[in-house]
């Protein structure tokens, strides 16, 4: 699984977004989408690999997007850790199952964002705007 960081200009002050899905398509749109907005995109392809991409970055993530449904660690296991790591952090959990789907298999109190798949980039970057904003 490829793990790339991307500075891109700082028409979104720079912020830097984690984004974690193993599907390659989608995380590769996703990560175009955001870049060509202006973000900084960390990107891995599972949350163990996200986990090795935190440890060589030392910044504050603002904004963490991550599919739920993952081999090894889900997006709700990846948003409950990395919360004790980044108070601050906004999370935006995405899934092909509906929200309340995802919240009856949940075992763990987090608290995150939903967005069902599939979405369209102007729907994702109003999300990650309002997010953001939010914060």
């Amino acid at each position: 699984m490829a793990t790339s960081v991307c500075a891109a200009g700082a028409a979104a002050g720079g912020a830097v977004i984690l984004v974690v899905d193993d599907e390659p398509l989608v995380r590769a749109a996703i990560c175009r989408t955001l870049r060509r907005s202006g973000y900084e995109v960390l990107e891995a392809g599972d949350g163990e690999e996200a986990l090795r991409v935190l440890q060589k970055h030392h910044e504050p993530i603002p904004l963490l997007i991550s599919d739920d449904k993952m081999p090894e660690l889900r997006g709700t296991e990846l948003i409950a850790m990395l919360s004790g790591w980044y108070p601050r952090m906004r999370t935006l959990l995405i899934s092909g199952y509906p929200a309340e789907r995802v919240s009856e298999r949940e075992d763990l109190a987090t608290s995150h964002e939903f967005l069902a798949k599939p979405f369209t980039m102007d729907v994702l970057m109003q999300r990650v705007h309002e997010l953001l904003d939010a914060g």
